[in-house]
C-alpha cells in the first residue's frame, strides 16, 4: 500500500505523464473535429508540458517547493494553443496545492485535483463542457469522493482515471460536432494520457525520463539590428528565478534599480511564482549573483552580442562578394536609430511572407511566424512584447487557437500595458489594423477594432487528411474543403471550383469587398483567373488579390 508519495515521486510522475502524451499525440492529433493538416491539440500539449519537464530534468534541488514553481513556470511560458494554456493552467493550480507540503496523501491530492480545475475555468472566459476542463472536474469529484474512503494511492490513482476515461467517452454527448465527427474530445484524451503515464511511474514501469528542449520556436520576423558601435553592454543575459522569498513592488523597484546600475535594455517581468529577467551587460554574474539571492535560476541563456555580431558581418561580407544583393546589404548594415518610446505598438502573428509584409506595412512593429500551422507559445510572446518601444502593446492573434495564449502573456507582462485584440483570422487581423486611429486612446482604439473584426468573414481553402463527416457534409482524405467561421462551407475535388462555391456562402447583398490571399502552393495566374471569377460572378464588390505566401491554405478569403 502506498500512502504518500515524495516530491521525487510526484516529479517523476510528471515526467511520465509528458513521456506517455508525447508518445501520443500523433494519435491525439487525429482526433480533431476538422480534418485539417496542422499542428493540433497533441501538438500543442505535448509542446506545453515538455516546457516544463526539461526543466524539471535539470532541477537541482528536488522539494514540493521548488518542484511546484518549475512544473507552474514551465508550463505556463511553454502554452500552445487552447488545449495547451489549459494544460498548464490545470497544473498551476494542482502544483499551488502541493507546493506546501512534503509529502502527499490521498486527500492532499484530491484538493490540489480541485484547485487545477478552480484555476483552468477561472482562465477561460466562456468554458464548454465536452472538453478537458469537463474531463478534469470529473476526474477531481471522484477524486473528492474517494479521499473519504480509500487511503491507498495507487488504488485511489487507478479508480480517478477510470472516471476520467468514463467522463471522455460521454464528451461527444455533450458536444454533437464530436458525435458527427464520430470522435471524443481530443484535449480530453491528452489529459487522460498524462494521467495514465503518470499512473504508470506509480506502479513501477520503467521510463525514459529524458527530455530535449521543448519543440520548435514560433520564429520572430522582425528583429532591430545593431552595429558594434551600438552595443554599449556586451551580453545579452536571461534568465528566470523561481521565486523563494517575497518579491514585492519595493524588492523589484531596488532589482531594477540595480541592473540599471550594471547594464541597458531591462526587462523584470514578475508574477506570485517566478520572475522573468532580461537584461544586456559587460557582467553577467553579477546579475546572476543578485538574482540568487531570491531563488534557484533557470533558462539560463547568455548570448555575446559583439561575438555574434562580428559573425555576421562576416557571413554578409562573404554574400556581398559573390554578389548578392549588395545594395540590400549595404543598407542593413546602416546603423539602427535609438527610436523614442512610443504610445502604442502592435504585434500580429503572421502565416506567410506576404501577409507578413501586408502587417508591415499597416504599422505592425514585430511579427510572429505562426497561425494555424504552428501556435506560438506564451513565451513568444513574452519575447515579442519585450522587443517592442511602446507604452501600450496590442496583440493580434489572428487565430482562435491562440488567443488564449496571448492572454496568458499579457497576465504574465507587467512593465507594459498590454491589449489582445481577440482576432481570429489574418483577415481580422488586417482590419484591425486599417482601423487604427493614432489620434485615439489605447482603449478606444481597442473597441474600435473589436467592432469592425466583427464585420469580417473569412474563407480558409485547404485539404482534408483523413475520412469524416462535419456539418452534414462527407467528407474523404485528400478532399478540397472551403472552411467558414463556423464550419464547413464546402467540399470538393477542385481548388478553384471549391473556393467558388466557398464563396458564394460568405458573400450577400451588402459585401462591399472580397480579399484573396493565395498561398505558396497557388500561382499568381491561377490567383489572378479565380479573382476575374469573382469579378464577374460579385459585380457589386471589390476583389483584392494579394500573395499571401500562406503554407497549407491554398486560399485565405476575406468578405466585408
Amino acid at each position: 500500500m502506498i500512502k504518500t508519495i515524495d516530491a521525487r515521486m510526484v516529479a517523476n510522475m510528471f515526467l511520465g505523464g509528458a513521456k506517455n502524451l508525447e508518445s501520443q499525440k500523433e494519435w491525439i492529433n487525429e482526433l480533431n473535429v476538422f480534418p485539417v493538416p496542422d499542428g493540433d491539440t497533441g501538438t500543442n500539449m505535448t509542446l506545453t508540458i515538455t516546457a516544463a519537464a526539461s526543466e524539471v530534468t535539470n532541477l537541482q534541488t528536488m522539494d514540493m517547493d521548488t518542484l511546484s514553481k518549475c512544473i507552474s513556470s514551465g508550463s505556463l511560458r511553454g502554452a500552445r494553443g487552447n488545449s495547451g494554456v489549459i494544460l498548464s493552467q490545470l497544473l498551476r493550480g494542482f502544483t499551488k496545492g502541493i507546493r506546501d507540503h512534503q509529502e502527499l496523501d490521498v486527500i492532499d491530492l484530491a484538493n490540489a485535483m480541485q484547485k487545477a480545475v478552480e484555476t483552468a475555468y477561472k482562465a477561460v472566459m466562456k468554458p464548454k463542457e465536452g472538453t478537458i476542463l469537463t474531463v478534469a472536474k470529473g476526474a477531481a469529484l471522484k477524486a473528492a469522493e474517494l479521499s473519504e474512503s480509500v487511503e491507498d494511492i495507487e488504488e485511489f490513482a487507478r479508480l480517478v482515471i477510470e472516471e476520467a476515461e468514463a467522463v471522455l467517452a460521454k464528451t461527444p454527448d455533450m458536444l454533437p460536432v464530436l458525435k458527427e465527427a464520430g470522435v471524443v474530445d481530443s484535449g480530453g484524451q491528452g489529459l487522460v494520457e498524462v494521467l495514465k503515464g503518470a499512473y504508470d511511474v506509480l506502479i513501477g514501469k520503467e521510463v525514459d525520463y529524458s527530455f530535449a528542449a521543448a519543440g520548435k520556436k514560433a520564429a520572430p520576423v522582425k528583429i532591430s539590428a545593431e552595429t558594434e558601435a551600438d552595443i554599449r553592454f556586451g551580453y545579452c543575459t536571461e534568465f528566470i528565478i523561481m521565486l523563494d522569498k517575497e518579491f514585492g513592488e519595493k524588492t523589484e523597484k531596488e532589482f531594477k534599480a540595480f541592473l540599471e546600475s550594471i547594464g541597458d535594455s531591462i526587462v523584470v517581468v514578475s508574477d506570485d511564482e517566478v520572475v522573468k529577467v532580461h537584461v544586456h551587460t559587460n557582467d553577467p554574474g553579477l546579475a546572476i549573483q543578485r538574482a540568487l539571492t531570491y531563488g534557484p535560476l533557470s533558462n539560463m541563456k547568455i548570448d555575446n552580442m559583439r561575438l555574434e555580431h562580428e559573425e555576421k558581418l562576416i557571413k554578409d561580407a562573404s554574400k556581398i562578394a559573390a554578389g548578392q544583393k549588395a545594395d540590400e546589404e549595404a543598407k542593413a548594415e546602416a546603423p539602427a536609430k535609438e527610436e523614442p518610446r512610443k504610445a502604442m505598438g502592435f504585434i500580429s502573428v503572421s502565416i506567410g511572407k506576404g501577409v507578413g509584409e501586408i502587417f508591415k506595412e499597416l504599422g505592425v512593429d514585430y511579427l510572429i511566424e505562426g497561425g494555424q500551422t504552428m501556435n506560438p507559445s506564451t513565451e513568444d510572446m513574452l519575447e515579442a512584447i519585450e522587443k517592442v518601444n511602446a507604452d501600450t502593446v496590442f496583440i493580434l492573434p489572428n487565430n482562435k487557437n491562440i488567443i488564449l495564449a496571448a492572454n496568458q502573456a499579457s497576465y504574465l507582462s507587467e512593465d507594459k500595458k498590454i491589449i489582445v485584440v481577440p482576432t481570429k483570422t489574418v483577415p481580422q487581423g488586417i482590419t484591425a489594423m486599417i482601423n487604427y486611429n493614432p489620434e485615439e486612446t489605447p482603449e478606444e482604439n481597442a473597441q474600435r477594432m473589436q467592432e469592425e473584426i466583427g464585420n469580417v468573414k473569412t474563407g480558409q481553402v485547404t485539404y482534408a487528411v483523413r475520412d469524416t463527416k462535419l456539418d452534414d457534409k462527407e467528407i474523404h482524405e485528400g478532399d478540397i474543403m472551403g472552411i467558414g467561421d463556423k464550419g464547413i462551407l464546402a467540399v470538393g475535388r477542385d481548388i478553384a471550383a471549391t473556393t467558388r462555391e466557398m464563396v458564394a456562402e460568405l458573400v450577400d447583398d451588402s459585401t462591399e469587398i472580397i480579399g484573396v490571399y493565395y498561398g505558396e502552393e497557388v500561382s499568381a495566374d491561377d490567383a489572378e483567373a479565380l479573382g476575374k471569377e469573382l469579378m464577374k460572378l460579385y459585380p457589386q464588390a471589390e476583389v483584392e488579390i494579394h500573395d499571401g505566401g500562406q503554407p497549407i491554405y491554398y486560399y485565405v478569403i476575406s468578405v466585408e
